[in-house]
């Protein structure tokens, strides 16, 4: 374009061009592209530590009473505090319509063979998770040791 002697050049409106928007919006989705993964990783992690914490003082918990009780506690329905234990265990945590991970808290008694266990049904977590579950309380395998999976229920086996 020409520019005539007596008018000056129109200067160019400041903005962005399509292309340098679109630069920008990949670049934007490859960060969270990134991102995403390890902050599910970073959750993950999380559910798995207080699940394994809340394991650990639910277990304590059953181990006091029967130290003092001579015995293990009655059998109890999913959810349910069972019967001696309110002052033993935190029944909010107990009775919560969903741990960490997704499940219920379930107190076993003589299941499978075993005498007692701290059980957890309708979990949402994977298998995957729950073996790295295994993998910190245990033996890494679902299927032996103290942290067992039985018919679509996790149990930490207190006694055998």
């Amino acid at each position: 374009m020409k520019t005539s002697p007596l008018r000056p050049p129109r200067p160019r409106r400041a903005g962005f061009t399509l292309v340098e928007i679109m630069i920008v919006v990949v670049i934007i989705g490859l960060l969270a592209a990134m991102a995403i993964p390890a902050f599910q990783r970073v959750q993950e992690s999380a559910q798995n530590t207080r699940f394994i914490s809340d394991l650990r003082t639910f277990s304590q918990a059953f181990e006091t009473y029967a130290t003092r009780n001579g015995g293990w506690p009655p059998n109890a329905g999913t959810g349910v505090v069972p019967a001696g234990m309110s002052g033993e265990l935190k029944d909010a945590a107990w009775t919560t319509q969903k741990n960490s991970i997704g499940g219920r808290w379930n107190w076993d008694l003589n299941l499978n063979g075993n005498t007692a266990g701290i059980s957890v049904t309708g979990v949402t977590a994977s298998d995957a998770q729950m073996t790295a579950i295994d993998a910190k309380i245990d033996d890494g395998d679902l299927s032996t040791g103290r942290f067992q999976k039985y018919s679509g229920r996790f149990t930490l086996i207190l006694e055998p």
